[in-house]
Parts: C-alpha cells; structure tokens; sequence
C-alpha cells in the first residue's frame, strides 16, 4: 500500500536559530528598504511563514532552502530575536542537493527577481551535476533561450559539451 503524501508544513518545528545556515547557492536578494519591510512584517504580524530548510543530520544543522531574509531579520534584530525566544519555525524537506536548489530557485521566482551572475553558477553546478538543460527547465521554471543566456555569462565551454551545433555559417547577401 502506498503511503499518503503529507506536504512538510504540517510539521512545522521551532529550531533555534543558532541550528541554521545559509545555503552557498540562493541567488536571491533584498532591497534595504524591502528588508525595513520585512522587518516590519514580522514585527507586526510574526513569522507567518516558517523557514524550508535540509537537516544534515551528521553535523545536526539545518541548511536553508527558503527564507534566509526571514531568518536574516532575527539576527540583525534583537528585538525579534528575543520575543521568538531564538527560535525559526520550520519546514523540513529531505531533498538532495539538486533539488534543494531547484526548490531555492522555485521560491525565489515566485516572489521577485534573482542576481544574473548567481542564477548562472546555479545553472553551472546543475549541469556539472548531470542535470539537462530540460531537467533545468522543468524544475527552474526556465525557457530555453534564458538557459542557454545563464550559460553563456559564465562563458564555459563544458556547458555547451552536448548542444549541437553545425559546422559552418550560411551566410544571405541580400
């Protein structure tokens, strides 16, 4: 019998921030007066979303996948930290590597806009990771053509190991 899937927000835990990272990938950022906002947001209304984080359970840290600016809002502002005792409510996802960056990039692009030069090194490491530019489209939300544009800022030739390309230009003279 097949198990019910259960998405992770229903079991959302309180962990100390302390127990959280940042990932190395999220090529997402802030406005300093979006960041005020924020600040505000929660200092009104709380933390109404919980932080999606990665437990590695080998050195007990959770890795986070969505929220660093949430996060981030604890640790500049004391205030905050203190009425939330230090604690992040979170969601925890068991992902690997891949998808947990897929995930970042999905969260991201659902709300704003991302920095180009990260947006490439993502799109780098996922294929020296193996992924096709079609996984890439799927979970990234991608078209082609922004792929092929992400992969030309970082200029490296082994991402273009497997496009075919012909052997010569035709060129019309009108």
């Amino acid at each position: 019998m097949k198990k019910e899937y259960k998405s992770p927000v229903y079991n959302i835990q309180a962990i100390p921030i302390e127990k959280l990272r940042a990932n190395e990938y999220n090529p997402n950022s802030v406005a300093p007066p979006e960041m005020e906002l924020l600040y505000h947001s929660i200092k009104e209304d709380g933390y109404t979303m919980p932080i999606v984080v990665y437990h590695h359970k080998e050195d007990d840290v959770y890795e986070i996948v969505d929220g660093f600016h949430r996060y981030s809002i604890m640790l500049l502002y004391p205030d905050i930290y203190k009425r939330e005792k230090g604690l992040l409510p979170c969601s925890i996802i068991e992902k690997p590597i891949s998808q947990r960056m897929a995930s970042t990039i999905r969260h991201n692009r659902a709300r704003g806009s991302h920095n180009v030069d990260l947006m490439s090194n993502i799109v780098a490491e996922l294929v020296e990771l193996g992924k096709s530019d079609r996984w890439i489209s799927k979970h990234l939300g991608m078209s082609p053509d922004e792929i092929l544009r992400l992969k030309q800022v970082t200029g490296l030739v082994s991402l273009f190991k497997d496009q075919e390309f012909s052997e010569t230009w035709e060129v019309e003279f009108v």
